[in-house]
């Protein structure tokens, strides 16, 4: 084998080893990504746990500004 080919076979292999290299990182991220977030992935230890008080609470509050202005935007004014 002559100085040439056995450049152009470690230039072929360096480059085929980056390829499959390239191709192994798009196939991890595309994994990773297609796995949608789920609201209970977070390590049982970090989570806040909802008490008795909290479940029971009135959480929808009419006269909020934020649901004054969904009805404002949302209301229909062709009657």
């Amino acid at each position: 084998m002559s100085a040439d080919d056995n450049r152009m076979a470690q230039r072929r292999g360096f480059l085929k080893t980056l390829g499959l290299a390239g191709g192994a990182a798009v196939a991890t991220t595309a994994v990773e990504a297609s796995a949608p977030l789920r609201a209970d992935a977070v390590p049982a230890g970090t989570a806040r746990r909802e008490g008795q008080a909290d479940r029971l609470k009135a959480r929808y509050q009419a006269n909020s500004a934020h649901v004054q202005a969904f009805y404002r935007t949302n209301r229909s004014d062709d009657k």
